[in-house]
């Protein structure tokens, strides 16, 4: 039984950190370089990662998909999180630009790209789809929840309310990915037939979209950044990929899920940070160094809770 569960968790896990680890390396060696990542990014986030997502809703069954109290418990349990990690950031972390990132770290994951892949390397098609439903939420709150965070955070300093607002507005109506999951469910809702061209193109961009987005992950992780990781930083990780996972599992686990929901629910909530946090903290004005440390410390630390985690649910039968 724990030789099966070890070899269950390799094959999901492995694979996926092997490819972060390879963009790290071909980075490193130059294969790769800024350029490159900056076009190959563009590329995941206007296109391939919209036409997963798309392809992802239109083809689940909303029927069965559409688990009202688990969309309700995950968004209650994202804001939660966040309220309470606010009031600890007012505690632990002495500067106030410091705060609002601290926050955002600690609960932003990489839904759309670790949590994506994890969730298809363990699960398929199906578990995607379940994904873009919970992310079809999850998404705009996350959006919302950050800026939120970051404008309280510094008020008082640099930029104006009323244009942090208009950014997010601007994020929110024209994010890829929250217009591709609307158009999935409303093609899926309305029972429109797609183009067979359409849905291979989709496909071909789905099917080099994660790999590239991985290696693109790899290649900007900073070693830079590991070094000037702070306490606020570790902290901040810490809560990322053990605490708030731990909590978002065991409350699922009351409510009486099991297997691939169950499975879904953890897999996004441990993902690592997103490394969108980095890029809004740095143009928000808050401190971009510890954002970046965030960033490397969840996904080297992910690596091993996100595999500790699928290996005891699935010891468990709970997978």
């Amino acid at each position: 039984m724990v030789l099966e569960a070890l070899d269950f968790t390799v094959g999901v896990t492995l694979p996926i950190f092997v490819m972060m680890f390879l963009g790290l390396v071909l980075r490193r060696f130059q294969v790769i370089d800024g350029p490159f990542m900056d076009t190959a990014s563009r590329l995941v986030v206007n296109f391939g990662l919209p036409a997963v997502l798309f392809l992802g809703t239109v083809r689940m069954d909303l029927g069965l998909a559409l688990d009202r109290q688990l969309i309700l418990f995950t968004v209650v349990m994202t804001m939660a999180s966040v309220g309470i990690l606010w009031l600890l950031a007012g505690r632990i972390a002495p500067a106030a630009l410091d705060r609002g990132v601290f926050v955002q770290g600690a609960f932003r994951g990489n839904l759309a790209i670790t949590g994506l892949a994890l969730v298809a390397n363990m699960y398929g098609q199906e578990g995607v789809s379940l994904a873009s439903l919970l992310m079809a939420f999850l998404v705009p709150l996350y959006n919302v929840l950050s800026v939120l965070v970051l404008v309280g955070a510094q008020r008082g300093h640099d930029e104006e309310p009323s244009l942090q607002w208009t950014r997010l507005a601007r994020n929110l109506f024209g994010n890829p990915l929250i217009v591709a999951i609307v158009a999935g469910l409303l093609v899926n809702r309305l029972a429109l037939p797609l183009p067979s061209v359409l849905v291979r193109v989709g496909e071909y961009f789905s099917s080099i979209t994660l790999p590239l987005a991985l290696l693109c992950i790899g290649g900007t992780l900073s070693l830079r950044a590991l070094r000037e990781a702070s306490c606020l930083s570790l902290w901040a990780t810490v809560a990322k990929v053990l605490v708030l996972p731990g909590l978002m599992v065991v409350g699922a686990v009351w409510l009486g899920y099991r297997g691939t929901l169950l499975g879904v629910v953890f897999l996004l909530s441990a993902s690592p940070t997103a490394v969108a946090s980095y890029v809004m903290a740095r143009s928000m004005g808050g401190n971009a160094q510890l954002a970046a440390s965030i960033v490397v410390l969840t996904t080297l630390m992910s690596m091993v809770t996100v595999s500790v985690g699928i290996f005891v649910l699935r010891f468990l039968h709970y997978l």
